[in-house]
């Protein structure tokens, strides 16, 4: 699928890339997406399952008005349903929600800010938490847990859904469209340079989810 990479290096591969999930069946691509979105926002999936990057590679598909529109549409769908997992799981489980392994997996320090979001935001917390990792997957289910009608917590999900696809699929639409353009927008020093910051960003994060669990775990 790939052609050998050369003196292009990353520019190559990212075009490659992008070139490769355009030229997948488009109703294939935005399924992936959807599904993609909904691991990233069900309980205790997002946590282990990039749902984030795969959502920014498949944006890329996204090339022109309509599919972006469809892809916009099947993400927060995506979205959303994963947060009628955690809202289900919290109406059944109540209060003993903060005991379940699936949130002491997660961080209880993270249960307990979706709580206290729920509790000065109320219902409103769905939409508010949306960009904060891992806080915004559990606040569904502490939405649930704390009998949060369904009335309120609907619109609050789709708001929230509609943002977070907004995002990620603009961002992968952009990439797609510029990942011809960046070889000469950006000189091959730069490339390495940009290599070795994403490197650093990710051993930084992986560092600070490790501590957080053994902070839960004590």
């Amino acid at each position: 699928m790939f052609r050998r990479i050369n003196g292009g290096g990353a520019v190559d591969l990212i075009t490659e890339v992008v070139r490769a999930i355009s030229d997948l069946p488009f109703p294939v691509v935005g399924a992936v997406a959807a599904l993609m979105a909904f691991a990233e926002s069900g309980l205790g999936v997002g946590s282990i399952f990039p749902g984030e990057m795969g959502v920014l590679l498949l944006g890329a598909a996204a090339g022109t008005p309509v599919r972006f529109a469809v892809m916009l549409l099947l993400v927060a769908f995506g979205v959303t349903a994963g947060d009628h997992v955690g809202y289900l799981l919290g109406r059944r489980y109540g209060g003993r929600m903060r005991e379940l392994a699936v949130v002491r997996r997660l961080g209880v320090r993270h249960w307990d800010r979706a709580t206290a979001a729920l509790r000065r935001y109320g219902a409103a917390a769905v939409f508010v938490t949306r960009l904060i990792p891992i806080v915004r997957t559990l606040t569904p289910a502490a939405a649930g847990a704390a009998q949060v009608r369904y009335g309120r917590f609907l619109p609050a999900s789709l708001a929230g859904s509609l943002l977070w696809s907004a995002l990620y699929v603009s961002l992968g639409a952009f990439a797609g469209a510029s990942a011809a353009h960046l070889e000469q927008l950006l000189g091959r020093a730069s490339w390495i340079l940009l290599g070795a910051l994403a490197v650093l960003v990710v051993v930084v994060s992986l560092i600070r989810r490790r501590r957080a669990k053994v902070k839960t775990s004590r």
